[in-house]
């Protein structure tokens, strides 16, 4: 058989590393399926095939794996709707910052403009979802075409498209493959040391600082505390920052966004100087757009969400290890001592919310589902979050432990992400406790892929959180004053659904029943889900808050919707105390 073109890209993808393809076979496609075939599998040194029931699963997955990874992943849709539907992954991948290779095959080279049957544009299609989208059109564009995406999608952290028609993957392969390095981004991004001068210029004028970080410190955290150490500043967070810098963090005064809860809101307004560190927080409106810093890898970031005083381009653990030696090291911690105390009498004031009674409410309370989940998760685990209410279970009760890993689409906010993250991280973590919480609706939307995690055979647990009501847009119907409608539909046996497709399900209605079904599936080896009837009215409306406050999402009205339980971290605020002298909680 003749060295084809798909032969050509399978073997580029294995000498790059890549050992596996999310997607769906057919149509277009099945030159380069069968090249994955031929090439015998990642057991035998070639690629496996990933087979979902949807190409927006597939994308999905291959985002967990590229964020968990941080090396390339792979997904592929056939021409039209194989590529259609895979947009809606590829979206959530390049926002979140994970490299993906998309390979879109496309209709016929010599119909492309004729109308023919499934004919989309690929190139244009993808074109906002990507750093980088190019055609194939003669095999002589291969394989240089094909390492020039990869290339991209590692260095621009995000997604390259390669788009190449059925026909062309079936021709000879018109080059030698040949070797080429694929260099993964690890060079450091030094500041310019009169930018880090007048950084620290600023925060040693400063009489209070507060610093507020996000995702861009995973690699920093001991330089981030050591700051706030010298300038006796308070410690906020992004919930993309949550899991590098929360544990065991003295210094911790919460979240801040839609989902935040503690201090971090008062610290971030009420300093004299607010550090924004490895953050592009998207919510301007949580931001005091004044007497602000900012120090980011990435200047498209800097200044886009708020006034700057000062931009500094850097690595966040360059930076911080250049501007410790010219900071002045603060001796006056009333700033830092009084966002500790309302951190933790806030907290204190809002626990009650789930530990009144809870383990006798029924339907569960999902705070209490959160909190029993988190205690029953390995100190390892990949937990995958669906959008909407799950956010906010994730962001209060999930405890970090500087080896968990939280994944959502925190960024793009597509419902139905946590399944096939899930699926993603199972097949690239092998021997990992990988769980997925799920709401009801996101589940739905997928729920095809539960069949992936049979077919596959993956270590994976769904935790469906199954109110029967779509919670987060009855929420925000709620909170901007419109009767809520069309977002509750009953509980659908979710259980029953997935003990059909082959999965060990149970259904728990009684709370008391709850820690057993979960330490049960957890320790099911093969894919596993939980159907907790959870309570829909679990985050109402106060009555006290007014329709002023709440109207378009008010931060006020909004924060005290919100204000529900927040798990374990009522005890981290409640030990740091403990290093504030001679000061006890009111």
């Amino acid at each position: 058989m003749a060295h084809t073109v798909a032969d050509q890209i399978i073997e580029v993808l294995i000498r790059s590393g890549v050992r596996r393809i999310y997607g769906l076979v057919g149509d277009s496609l099945n030159p380069i399926v069968d090249a994955v075939r031929r090439s015998g599998g990642a057991a035998e040194g070639g690629i496996d095939w990933i087979h979902v029931h949807n190409e927006e699963a597939g994308a999905l997955a291959a985002a967990a794996e590229a964020q968990l990874t941080g090396t390339l992943a792979v997904c592929a849709g056939s021409c039209g709707p194989g590529n259609t539907h895979m947009i809606q992954g590829l979206y959530d991948a390049h926002r979140s910052g994970a490299p993906v290779l998309a390979i879109a095959s496309h209709i016929p080279s010599t119909q492309i403009g004729t109308t023919y049957f499934q004919e989309t544009h690929p190139t244009s299609l993808f074109a906002e979802c990507s750093s980088w989208v190019e055609l194939v059109s003669r095999p002589q564009q291969l394989p240089r075409l094909q390492r020039i995406a990869m290339q991209a999608a590692l260095a621009d952290r995000g997604v390259s498209v390669l788009v190449i028609p059925g026909d062309i993957t079936a021709e000879a392969a018109a080059h030698p493959t040949g070797h080429g390095d694929l260099v993964a981004p690890s060079a450091v991004v030094t500041p310019a040391a009169d930018r880090v001068e007048a950084l620290a210029e600023r925060v040693n004028r400063a009489s209070s600082v507060t610093l507020f970080v996000g995702a861009g410190v995973r690699e920093a955290r001991d330089e981030v505390l050591a700051l706030a150490e010298k300038v006796k500043a308070p410690v906020g967070h992004s919930l993309g920052g949550k899991e590098w810098i929360q544990y065991d963090n003295p210094y911790d005064v919460g979240m801040s966004g839609l989902l935040g809860y503690g201090a971090c809101f008062e610290a971030s307004h009420e300093a004299d100087l607010l550090v924004l560190l490895g953050t592009d927080f998207p919510y301007d409106g949580f931001l005091p757009q004044a007497h602000t810093v900012q120090v980011d890898r990435d200047a498209r970031h800097l200044g886009r969400r708020t006034v700057l005083d000062l931009g500094v381009e850097g690595d966040v653990g360059a930076t911080l290890r250049a501007l410790l030696p010219l900071l002045d090291e603060k001796t006056d911690r009333t700033f830092l001592d009084r966002m500790l105390r309302h951190h933790a009498e806030a907290l204190e004031h809002v626990v009650d919310a789930y530990t009144r009674r809870v383990e006798d409410h029924r339907p569960v309370h999902p705070e209490y589902l959160a909190s029993v989940l988190d205690e029953e998760l390995t100190d390892d685990a990949v937990v995958t979050v669906d959008t909407g209410m799950c956010n906010v279970w994730a962001a209060r009760y999930i405890t970090p432990t500087g080896r968990r890993r939280i994944v959502g689409s925190f960024r793009h906010g597509t419902m139905a992400n946590a399944l096939p993250h899930a699926i993603g991280a199972a097949v690239s973590q092998p021997g990992r406790q990988v769980v997925s919480l799920s709401g009801d609706g996101g589940l739905t939307m997928l729920m095809g892929e539960l069949l992936t995690t049979v077919e596959q055979d993956l270590d994976l647990t769904v935790v469906a959180f199954n109110n029967g009501a779509l919670g987060m847009i009855r929420l925000e119907m709620m909170v901007a004053g419109f009767p809520s409608f069309q977002t509750d539909h009953g509980p659908a046996d979710l259980g029953a659904i997935a003990a059909a497709a082959g999965l060990h399900a149970v259904t728990v209605t009684d709370p008391h029943e709850l820690r057993g079904a979960l330490r049960a599936a957890l320790d099911h080896r093969g894919p596993s889900l939980v159907d907790v009837r959870t309570d829909p009215n679990a985050l109402s409306i106060p009555p006290h808050v007014t329709a002023e406050q709440v109207r378009g999402f008010a931060l006020a009205g909004m924060r005290t919707v919100l204000a529900g339980g927040v798990g374990k971290m009522v005890d981290l605020a409640r030990s740091n105390l403990r290093s504030i002298p001679r000061h006890p909680l009111r």
